[in-house]
């Protein structure tokens, strides 16, 4: 079996690295708040001081980070990934990061002979914890397939999508459509509520209709009863709102959907809802018609 270094333990990267570990791979894990590891520790994992321990030990190293700047710290900083790279060491970055970033860090990888993935991931906490996740991978399709052992141990959908950067890209692309449906979705329920339909009767209208989505069976329920603990946060959705914006821009592609539901997320943060549920933009809402959607 492969040694696996996983670096990131969030809402995604903790129950990947259980996955791991329960089908059977060696796992060195490492985060920047060390309290963190001691649940992996626990299930069975080592724990490494920094991320250059951490890549040292590994075959494959994963990476799962929250943004561009954490992750430039954890590969260029001091100790960083970069200061344990060896001959045959494979990572894969499965973080939502600029493309820029990407590329960057797979020419300044590929120049130190070590393979790189970008392999973002989409299915949000349950598909983390049930090992059902889907990855958009872009790369060296042969080290794809190389490593399809360790994919298939956290996912059950592997999409290849070019080269270095295309993984970047389809996320962006795919979580554009993922905010925008979410907003839509509240927006709404929000006109439902206002007018004082039977909210459960008209989640079931729209599941049952054209308006069915995956946003729809994933956060339906979630607001209606007010549940917005986090699958995936309102901050991460709109970072990555920001991200595709910025590439949007430099592809001279006009995006005024995105730019409308990128707006009503930064709202939701800017009224302190960031932590929760990407879900939680529909307090935005609540705020205007004056009541709880679910009321």
């Amino acid at each position: 079996m492969k040694n696996i270094g996983f670096i990131g333990l969030g809402t995604m990267g903790a129950p990947m690295v259980a996955n791991l570990l329960s089908k059977g791979f060696a796992v060195t894990v490492y985060n920047r708040t060390a309290s963190k590891t001691e649940e992996s520790r626990a299930l069975g994992a080592t724990v490494a001081n920094t991320p250059a321990e951490a890549a040292q030990a590994s075959d494959v190293l994963i990476s799962i980070i929250s943004n561009d700047q954490a992750t430039e710290e954890v590969y260029y900083g001091e100790n960083g990934i970069f200061a344990g790279l060896h001959a045959n060491l494979t990572i894969i970055d499965c973080s939502t990061l600029s493309p820029a970033l990407v590329k960057r860090l797979s020419k300044d990888l590929a120049a130190q002979s070590v393979s790189f993935l970008d392999a973002p991931v989409t299915g949000s906490k349950p598909g983390a914890v049930n090992g059902t996740l889907l990855f958009m991978i872009g790369g060296e399709e042969s080290v794809m397939q190389q490593h399809m052992d360790v994919f298939e141990a956290l996912g059950t959908k592997f999409l290849y999508m070019g080269e270095n950067g295309s993984g970047s890209i389809a996320k962006l692309a795919h979580n554009t459509i993922v905010g925008i449906n979410n907003v839509a979705l509240v927006e709404g329920f929000s006109i439902a509520a206002k007018a004082n339909l039977p909210m459960y009767n008209f989640m079931e209208l729209i599941q049952s209709g054209s308006a069915g989505s995956k946003a729809a069976e994933l956060k339906g329920r979630k607001i209606i009863e007010h549940d917005f603990s986090n699958q995936f946060s309102l901050n991460l959705m709109l970072k990555d709102m920001k991200l595709s914006s910025q590439l949007t821009d430099e592809m001279q592609l006009p995006t005024p959907m995105l730019e409308a539901a990128k707006s009503m997320l930064q709202m939701g943060q800017t009224q302190g809802f960031g932590e929760e549920d990407l879900s939680a933009v529909a307090k935005a809402y609540e705020q205007w018609i004056g009541k709880r959607i679910g009321d």
